[in-house]
């Protein structure tokens, strides 16, 4: 009984209903079905008509739209398009030559400086470029060597998981927290200002990921099976007797139940273009491509003859696809498939690679009674495609999509160079205090964009919609928790459930905490709400709130245990083929070894 009058009162009604709304939006942001835009937009506009149908005090209601000129915000969004640049222009390639290279040698030495390389470049670079870059990387060097990519790929996303957290503009989370923290009155944290901790944890992770982790995940090869639903070219010839003769090519192709495509039509030594209005005479060569078992259904359809090359289909002659391949791409964030479709990204003419297959998180989501072509597409979906060889190589130097194959053939061009200064430039003023990074960053987009590193539609596409406007969201329900007294209230009861515990024992629930919210949620979500509560934290324990800013800081961080948690878990899960439970299996042992380091690390420091 004493346990609950140790609670403090409710708070008044604007409170109440700001933090039954926090609970609402932080479920809808856990949600696949609902948008992250439309949510975050959704919470946006009910706090903002809230306020301004049922006032409290003085709080105008317009200032939770401040999060759309917040300082945070310009440095992410600019960050996320100079990653964008790098990638482009292959900047970081001689890396990855380098360690695909050095793989063929001493294969577990190799493995080890993969995982510190990508802990490393995250803490200076948005680590969804890295991942794209090393991705093929790995993929080649282990179906090269036999071994199974699926024990490397999610340790390497795991890493730059863990090397971003060691600088401030390593994740978009450091940036809010060390933002919100200031502007709570708190001194800015300078760049390297937490490195020592984080390098301390990632030490620690890096030996889990290396020797640990890949005898956690199955023996898994990424060889495409002979069985895969390949497209073949064939002819259709007429005889007199096929019930299409006499009629028009639509509605031949009715009777083939509407599956049938037509890309031309020869009759006499002449061709025809397939329009659907054209009479159909016995002798007519229709040239159709599907797979086998349709082909011999259209077959037996229009009664006529199916021929490949000069020679009849049949038992002694089946199907050839001359110089046809397989392959397995991933699409990448800031792709122009992100969020579209297949045919209205015209992605038959631009890369003339037929789409078999769809796979998301290592499921088809390709439902059979929709067209292929109509589904829309998002950042680490894999397409099974079929075409030319040359065509599959040209796809590889597109800086859109991951070719998930057995070569290394990383895209580069003239401007790699000064894409590569520019970001070195942009982080050197940022980390000598020359200027902000937000200020930097946003120049070294201008000069990415004035040098022609990428194009404006590029940069407008590396900026992903949902981290901003889950980022602008984030920011005002933050606001309205402040404003309405309901952080108060939050802090208060938290510190009367851990009430006698030590400083060190309060931090390490803090950093729990947000470990587990930031798996179920957005990880920006969790940072923006949980660093005025670890203020308040400090503030009523009369202790520096340095530490308990980190904690939600590292703790929102620990995306390591289930592939939504984070952009690029998705992608490495597509690619690896791992499923949801793999993810725990490796990523729940990592957050709990991150979480005592780290706990242990800061009350070294601080208390």
């Amino acid at each position: 009984m004493e346990f609950f009058t140790a609670f403090p009162a409710l708070p008044n009604y604007h409170a109440i209903a700001t933090m039954l709304l926090t609970v609402v939006a932080l479920y809808l942001f856990s949600r696949d079905w609902l948008p992250l835009e439309l949510s975050s937009l959704g919470l946006l506009a009910v706090m903002t008509t809230g306020f301004a149908l049922f006032p409290h005090g003085d709080f105008e209601p317009t200032t939770l739209f401040a999060g759309f000129a917040n300082e945070a915000l310009i440095a992410v969004c600019g960050l996320m398009v100079l990653g964008q640049g790098l990638v482009r222009t292959g900047g970081l390639e001689p890396v990855g030559k380098l360690l695909g290279k050095l793989w063929g040698r001493a294969p577990m030495l190799s493995f080890l400086a993969v995982l510190v390389v990508a802990a490393v470049l995250s803490a200076f670079v948005n680590n969804t470029p890295v991942v794209v870059l090393l991705l093929p990387i790995l993929i080649s060097v282990c179906i090269r060597s036999g071994s199974s990519p699926a024990a490397v790929l999610m340790p390497m996303g795991l890493a730059t998981l863990v090397g971003g957290m060691a600088t401030t503009i390593g994740t978009s989370t450091n940036l809010l927290v060390v933002s919100v923290a200031a502007d709570l009155g708190l001194e800015k944290f300078g760049m390297f200002d937490f490195a020592a901790p984080a390098a301390i944890a990632a030490v620690v992770a890096t030996v889990y990921l290396w020797l640990i982790a890949p005898h956690l995940l199955p023996e898994r090869k990424m060889d495409l099976v002979d069985g895969s639903p390949r497209l073949f070219e064939a002819r259709l010839l007429l005889p007199e007797s096929s019930p299409a003769c006499g009629k028009s090519l639509a509605d031949a192709i009715a009777l083939t139940g509407g599956k049938t495509q037509v890309t031309r039509i020869r009759r006499a030594g002449t061709f025809i273009s397939p329009l659907p209005d054209v009479i159909l005479k016995p002798g007519d060569q229709l040239r159709v491509r599907n797979t086998p078992q349709k082909l011999k259904a259209m077959e037996e359809d229009l009664k006529a003859e199916l021929y490949s090359g000069d020679q009849r289909v049949d038992d002694n002659n089946p199907l050839a696809a001359d110089n046809q391949t397989l392959a397995e791409i991933a699409v990448v964030p800031g792709s122009s498939l992100d969020r579209e479709d297949l045919a209205f990204n015209r992605f038959l003419d631009r890369y003339q690679l037929a789409v078999l297959a769809l796979h998301r998180a290592g499921k088809d989501i390709w439902k059979p009674d929709e067209d292929i072509q109509q589904v829309t597409l998002q950042a680490g979906d894999v397409l099974l495609v079929q075409g030319a060889r040359e065509q599959v190589a040209k796809t590889k130097q597109s800086t859109e999509l991951v070719v998930l194959d057995g070569t290394i053939d990383l895209p580069s061009n003239d401007k790699a160079n000064t894409a590569l200064f520019i970001l070195s430039a942009v982080v050197v003023l940022a980390a000598t205090g020359v200027l902000p990074i937000a200020i930097s960053a946003l120049a070294g987009v201008c000069l990415m964009l004035v040098t022609r590193c990428l194009g404006m539609g590029a940069a407008i596409r590396a900026i992903s919609p949902s981290v901003y406007f889950i980022v602008v969201a984030s920011l005002a329900l933050g606001t309205a928790l402040q404003a309405t007294g309901a952080t108060t209230y939050i802090t208060e009861v938290f510190l009367a459930v851990t009430a006698g515990f030590s400083p060190t024992a309060v931090l390490s629930a803090l950093m729990l905490l947000l470990a587990i919210l930031t798996n179920v949620i957005s990880n920006n979500a969790a940072a923006v709400i949980g660093t005025p509560i670890a203020v308040g934290i400090a503030a009523s324990l009369q202790l520096p709130a340095e530490p308990f800013v980190l904690a939600v800081l590292f703790g929102a961080n620990m995306s390591y245990a289930t592939p939504m948690a984070y952009k690029t878990n998705l992608l490495v899960m597509s690619a690896g083929n791992y499923t949801f439970a793999e993810f725990v299996k490796v990523g729940v042992p990592l957050t709990l070894l991150m979480w005592v380091t780290l706990t242990w690390v800061l009350s070294e420091m601080y208390f």
